[in-house]
């Protein structure tokens, strides 16, 4: 990361191949997609059936197809309506210099991410929550019982709709305020938890850089020298002058970037097979266009708006496999659940989905978003634990193992998928003054534990 290779992706920026939006979304990515599918022999090669893949050939051609992809198409700046292009030999530099490890936070709280195999013993790190709205008056305690637990690794928290009881107002002072406020307030969680050292992601409150700029590098807010900047690129292959906003001001804070970007399953890259494809484009493509520390995707299926049935989980599986068996880069991406808290299916579905991510190579999971980040407070530290276990439990597993137990969780939920139970609000599923789970929510919790427990998961039993 210099200003030297910001200021090249800049200049790329204004003076690439000119593409309309309406034209890359509804003609260039999809005719791309489909060239590059019947090159390499992809077409139709989803199988639902088997939702975790255990196929190294067709990953391998999958990451082949990708790296093509993303040579072929690069990525569009919204705002200049250029593309931003690199060659093949660029493009291998980069990942080349990516570091064997990468170290996060300070003190008790640092932790080491690895650039992970499918069936890597190592365990991945897990991060938590993914971005669900909680009310002023909550935030703090309900962020506070979740850094509270051990297996979460890096918080990314949950979201602030209003500033000392303000709406917040896209693109307005209103969203420079409020990263403020929800980097102090991350602050004093992480301070009452006793995981000062613990690294964050932010600024999650803000879309738009002005959050960023607000709360990142600046007195009381979050710090450079343990925090990580967060920048999500708009599908499909798409960055904005709001993401290179952020870009730059983390080179200028000397800050690491974690990038992303949500490819969707119905979307402008079609099936199961080019989602997989764009996936993986865009996880190589913004070590360059974002300057990315670390990063991945994260898929959606339109269809219900998560990631844990049969098309999303092979989706998951087939890409960071590729990724994993072919390139030395940091993957994230997340759990996107859409039952709420104090339900079995937020359980199972996290379950199946952690156990997916941990067996294909994922370096550090993300989530759950419980309730598909519908409703404001749908959010407890329980399923944030859980996930975390089981995702740690499953490094070494094999993905046949997986497979076998997916087949046997996924019917449990899938049917409910379209219209999943909304559950039910941190304050009914907690006791806030003890931080702890109400007896129903955690009897629910202790049961699925034992399912999972039989069926070969190894999370420990209490």
């Amino acid at each position: 990361m210099s200003v030297t290779s910001v200021l090249e992706v800049l200049d790329r920026a204004h003076n690439g191949p000119v593409c309309a939006v309406k034209d890359w979304d509804s003609k260039v990515i999809p005719s791309a997609i489909a060239k590059q599918l019947k090159a390499h022999n992809l077409l139709r090669t989803c199988n639902p059936q088997e939702p975790v893949n255990t196929d190294d050939a067709l990953a391998d051609r999958f990451f082949k197809a990708g790296f093509d992809l993303a040579l072929e198409l690069g990525m569009l700046c919204i705002d200049t309506e250029r593309r931003i292009l690199m060659s093949a030999q660029e493009l291998w530099d980069i990942l080349h210099k990516i570091p064997p490890e990468l170290v996060l936070g300070e003190g008790r709280d640092r932790v080491i991410m690895y650039p992970r195999k499918p069936e890597d013993p190592r365990k991945p790190l897990f991060k938590s929550p993914l971005g669900i709205t909680v009310s002023e008056d909550l935030w703090v305690v309900v962020m506070q019982g979740i850094v509270e637990n051990r297996e979460i690794d890096v918080l990314q928290g949950g979201s602030l709709e209003t500033v000392f009881g303000h709406e917040v107002r896209s693109q307005t002072p209103y969203e420079t305020l409020v990263g403020y406020l929800n980097a102090r307030l991350t602050n004093e969680a992480l301070w009452r938890a006793g995981r000062p050292g613990m690294p964050v992601t932010g600024v999650i409150s803000s879309v738009t850089a002005f959050g960023q700029l607000g709360g990142f590098g600046v007195p009381g807010g979050l710090s450079s020298k343990k925090d990580i900047v967060i920048v999500l690129g708009p599908s499909e292959l798409k960055t904005s002058y709001h993401c290179l906003h952020k870009v730059v001001h983390a080179v200028n804070c000397g800050a690491p970037v974690y990038s992303s970007g949500l490819p969707m399953i119905g979307g402008y890259a079609g099936g199961p097979e080019g989602v997989v494809l764009v996936a993986i484009a865009y996880s190589l493509l913004h070590y360059f266009v974002h300057q990315a520390t670390y990063g991945g995707c994260s898929p959606y299926d339109l269809r219900y708006m998560g990631n844990t049935g049969r098309h999303a989980q092979w989706v998951l599986s087939t890409f960071l496999q590729a990724l994993s068996r072919n390139s030395p880069v940091l993957k994230n991406t997340s759990l996107n659940v859409t039952a709420g808290p104090g339900t079995k299916m937020l359980l199972y579905e996290s379950m199946v989905t952690a156990m997916t991510l941990s067996v294909s190579g994922v370096s550090i999971g993300l989530g759950p978003r419980s309730a598909a980040g519908k409703y404001q407070n749908h959010l407890s530290p329980l399923e944030c634990k859980w996930s975390a276990e089981v995702i740690k439990a499953c490094a070494g597993m094999t993905r046949a193992e997986a497979n076998e137990i997916a087949k046997k969780v996924i019917p449990k939920y899938e049917e409910r998928l379209p219209n999943p139970p909304k559950g039910y609000p941190f304050q009914e599923c907690y006791d806030i003054k003890t931080l702890t789970p109400k007896e129903e929510w955690h009897a629910i919790y202790r049961e699925v534990k034992a399912e999972a427990i039989e069926l070969g998961i190894p999370v420990h039993r209490f």
